[in-house]
């Protein structure tokens, strides 16, 4: 009697067990599911298992690449999947078969992540660089798993980092002559420019004066965009959308909304997640802002669409780390309110955006344009990304890699000079001289 009350309890046990779980794969929070918690990179859409598993399948290749791709062609990358695919490298592959991005990058493994937020085994670059004390005598004294100490390495984008390009920059001053970033393209004009009274919203509307002139005074009625341009509903069965998503910018802006939807602030809407909310990041955030859904116009306003507000302000009201509450004591600061004020010359001042969400230039064939970047993955782990296309805009290369390998002038928003020297760049100029003797003998 017994036994089988103890075999009854055990059954509906399980069964309860199971019955939750089921319960549970129905509703939108899967977090009972999660063997542990995700990366930095990762942990905002970790609820969206199908965004990088196949059922019983694991973690397919093309679910990194279909991410990262773009991202590391851009980065020239030194260790991309054709170089360990070269036969002369087959000893190597039984050690580490760097052709996965799964051989050094997992998820779900909290204490195995790194300072650069990703989890990377402390001697994948020993596998094949076992010996390189012997080609570089500077790296003698250095232990194998240092080789991505900021300033040094990178495995992925070594574009400022490279011994050639370490030393064509080696004799840049702090501060450039001439620190400027790059200025934005204006947009072509869809019409002739539009004023108050040219709207299109339907007359059956009640149409607010005051947004009205919000748009009147941007640079969307300046080049021809009307109302019907951003309110146009996606249902066709409808002719106006109260609340224009980011598909609505989508057909002037594809780069900014493809950068959006791949960075922090949209990468959750692209998984079919809700959006970004500052409740959900890891950083410190304003307690006023924490239901804040993140779309475009949550930092471009719906009608003033005012870049200058959303490249500071906008960043303010919600990051409340002690990085983002320093940038007001900061000498960037100081040059922002110069630029905004007409005293200094438009691309001397430094905003969140500035660093964050950069200015690139493109070309093809005889074109150029510029565009902001608003995928910020893109420059800040490890920050050594941002060096080509932020910090040395106005800085020497030197001063660039001692101040973002300092993580107390980071945390003060660089008020001060770096507190320590990295040595890449005299290492190789130090090998350059003695390359040079030696073919002088």
């Amino acid at each position: 009697m017994r036994t089988r009350t103890y075999w009854g309890l055990l059954v509906f046990c399980n069964l309860l067990i199971g019955a939750f779980f089921i319960w549970r794969l129905q509703t939108d929070n899967q977090q009972a599911f999660l063997p542990g918690e995700a990366t930095h990179g990762h942990h905002q859409i970790e609820l969206a298992c199908e965004a990088c598993h196949i059922p019983f399948e694991g973690v397919p290749q093309k679910a990194c690449l279909d991410c990262h791709a773009e991202e590391l062609e851009m980065a020239n990358d030194s260790h991309a999947e054709s170089v360990f695919s070269d036969p002369r490298n087959l000893a190597e592959l039984e050690l580490l078969n760097a052709r996965l991005c799964v051989s050094c990058h997992v998820e779900h493994r909290p204490e195995m992540v790194t300072s650069m937020g990703v989890t990377v085994p402390d001697d994948h670059c020993f596998h094949c660089h076992f010996d390189i004390a012997e080609q570089r005598p500077t790296h003698t004294e250095m232990d194998f798993n240092t080789c991505a100490t900021a300033g040094c390495h990178n495995f992925h984008d070594n574009r400022a980092l490279y011994e050639d390009f370490l030393l064509e920059h080696s004799d840049e001053p702090g501060v450039l002559v001439t620190p400027l970033v790059s200025k934005r393209d204006e947009p072509e004009a869809l019409g002739p420019p539009l004023s108050f009274g040219d709207h299109d919203a339907p007359a059956d509307r009640e149409v607010d004066p005051a947004l009205l002139a919000e748009w009147a005074g941007t640079v969307h009625a300046r080049t021809g965009v009307n109302c019907s341009d951003c309110h146009v509903a996606e249902d066709p069965k409808a002719l106006w959308d109260d609340s224009p998503t980011h598909e609505a910018c989508k057909s002037c802006h594809e780069n900014e909304v493809s950068g959006f939807l791949g960075g922090k602030h949209g990468m959750r809407i692209a998984s079919g997640l809700s959006p970004m909310s500052p409740s959900l990041a890891r950083l410190s955030m304003d307690p006023e802002a924490m239901e804040r859904e993140l779309g475009c116009t949550s930092c471009h306003d719906a009608h003033k669409f005012d870049t200058t507000r959303a490249a500071l302000d906008s960043c303010l009201e919600c990051h409340a780390d002690n990085h983002s509450k320093s940038y007001k004591d900061s000498p960037h600061f100081k040059l922002w309110q110069e630029e905004v004020s007409g005293i200094g010359v438009p691309g001397s001042g430094v905003s969140c955006a500035t660093c964050h969400l950069p200015r690139e230039s493109h070309k093809k064939g005889d074109d150029k344009w510029v565009l902001v970047q608003h995928n910020q993955n893109k420059n800040l782990q490890p920050n050594e990304k941002m060096i080509r296309g932020v910090c040395m805009e106005c800085h020497g290369l030197s001063f660039s890699i001692d101040a973002l390998a300092d993580p107390v002038l980071i945390e003060r928003n660089f008020q001060g000079q770096p507190s320590r020297h990295v040595e890449s760049v005299d290492m190789a100029v130090q090998r350059a001289i003695e390359d040079l003797k030696r073919k002088k003998k």
